[in-house]
């Protein structure tokens, strides 16, 4: 993406905007940067704001920090798989600077490894010699890695603490506005708020079905802003994989084709190599155990890949249904105290070598047993933030109910809403909780279409719908 596309993409400024700012930038020969600025589309401040966080595209190769033979090494890997020959596709899956891969290619002709063909469509054409695919192919049994060019371990580590989730302020608006439909309290959003903004691990407890998920995957909505996410990250002359279609959202531009003159002068060009996403919001719940906090190896690619926190970095990571891990909650705990103190974590290679990686993604354990009950409260001190998301209470349940009622066609009536109230409390012992609206309506819903009515309250409905809640007691 070029700087129009990413400023577009981020929300700072308008396709209109950027459009006008392209045509002052032809009359003018300013950069379209300080074209933004003089129309007003844009602050100084934000775009250096912004500008700050971008990873700068390479301009030799050098600035990849990775050693020329190793590149020329990845290269060639792409030619032989892929069965590429032109420069520009070869750039295009090295996600390099054409001038920058056109430097690589010549390291291999003068090594013998590929020849010259020419010129298609005004690119240079490669062709791989014998010797370059015998390279390349012990190169595949060395590490079948042939994906985006990796960015560097200081890199990666560089850009994490530009656009860590610390470097974000919550404002009170924000966070009421993100977690609108959920019927907090206004205690809550005054409870979380400085929590968010210290970046710093949260409890969140209480009993289940209150919605400590459904506020945990909001934090999403609330830290908004993009951040750049790499395919890969080298290491130790290693692999690690990080991008992950899976848990990473790319935010794609809408804006112009590239084809059009204009594009051409949306100039700067950010680091390629880098994906521009949604921050991270990564959930993990009783599947989790303590390999999956480590570099995963795969014996047959021999490459790795990030462990789950790795690639939350920037955004949340939610421990759900915390004490229920197949890992026990001490050795949890005992795995992030030097973490979550120091902002830290160690990995470990294969072959031994260590490294850091910044520990620089919200931290929340959310459960439904008690806090006292999970770990000793040594631990409890290491976790600064503890909130607790209890029962409604009987107006914020006839709120939710409504908008459950409203949704579905149905109009409840004060006799509907004492008998539900009645019937969860007083028949089946149980104390109210957030998710019950919903369900009691899609029952009620339900048994209306089987019974050939409008939707509509019935007793005998409700009580259906009620009896579904738990089964019968002794």
């Amino acid at each position: 993406m070029k700087l129009g596309d990413l400023l577009v993409a981020a929300g700072l400024v308008t396709e209109s905007q950027v459009q006008d700012a392209l045509q002052k930038q032809m009359q003018t020969g300013l950069r379209l940067g300080e074209a933004l600025i003089s129309l007003g589309a844009i602050s100084r401040d934000a775009l250096e704001q912004f500008l700050f966080r971008v990873p700068a595209e390479p301009r030799s190769i050098a600035d990849t920090g990775i050693d020329e033979t190793e590149l020329m090494t990845h290269a060639l890997k792409l030619a032989l798989v892929d069965r590429l020959e032109s420069v520009v596709l070869i750039a295009r899956r090295m996600c390099l600077p054409q001038a920058v891969t056109a430097d690589i290619m010549q390291l291999a002709v003068r090594r013998l490894l590929v020849r010259s063909t020419g010129e298609k469509e005004g690119a240079p054409q490669y062709t791989l010699t014998e010797a370059g695919m015998q390279w390349a192919r012990q190169a595949l049994e060395q590490s079948r890695y042939t994906g985006p060019t990796p960015v560097t371990i200081e890199d990666f580590n560089d850009l994490v603490s530009r656009q860590k989730v610390r470097n974000s302020i919550v404002q009170p608006d924000t966070i009421s506005q993100a977690l609108n439909g959920l019927s907090v309290t206004q205690a809550f959003v005054e409870k979380i708020g400085p929590a968010l903004n210290a970046g710093k691990p949260i409890l969140m407890y209480g009993p289940p079905g209150n919605g400590k998920t459904s506020v945990a995957r909001r934090f999403a909505e609330i830290f908004n802003d993009p951040i750049y996410i790499p395919h890969a990250v080298w290491v130790g002359g290693q692999v690690i994989r990080v991008f992950d279609p899976n848990l990473h959202v790319p935010i794609i531009s809408d804006s112009g084709s590239e084809a059009t003159a204009a594009s051409l002068h949306r100039a700067e060009q950010a680091d390629a190599r880098w994906v521009l996403c949604r921050r991270p919001f990564v959930v993990t719940g009783g599947e989790l155990t303590l390999d999956m906090l480590d570099l995963q190896f795969d014996a047959v690619a021999n490459f790795y890949e990030a462990p789950l926190h790795m690639k939350a970095l920037g955004g949340c990571f939610v421990i759900d249904d915390f004490g229920r891990q197949l890992v026990q909650p001490r050795q949890l705990l005992n795995r992030w105290i030097v973490p979550m103190e120091n902002w830290v974590d160690y990995l470990k290679l294969r072959n031994g070598k260590s490294f850091t990686v910044p520990f620089e993604a919200l931290l929340v354990f959310s459960t439904n047993l008690e806090p006292e009950d999970l770990m000793d409260p040594a631990f409890l001190r290491r976790l600064p933030y503890k909130i607790e998301v209890g029962a409604p209470s009987l107006e914020t349940y006839r709120t939710i109910l409504e908008i459950e009622c409203k949704s579905a066609g149905l109009e409840l009536t004060d006799h509907a809403f004492g008998q539900i109230v009645a019937g969860i409390v007083e028949r089946k012992k149980m104390e109210l909780a957030a998710y019950q609206p919903r369900f009691i309506i899609e029952q009620i819903v339900a048994s209306c279409q089987f019974g050939g009515d409008p939707p509509q309250f019935k007793d005998r409905y409700i009580e259906y719908a009620i009896d579904n809640l738990r089964v019968a007691q002794g």
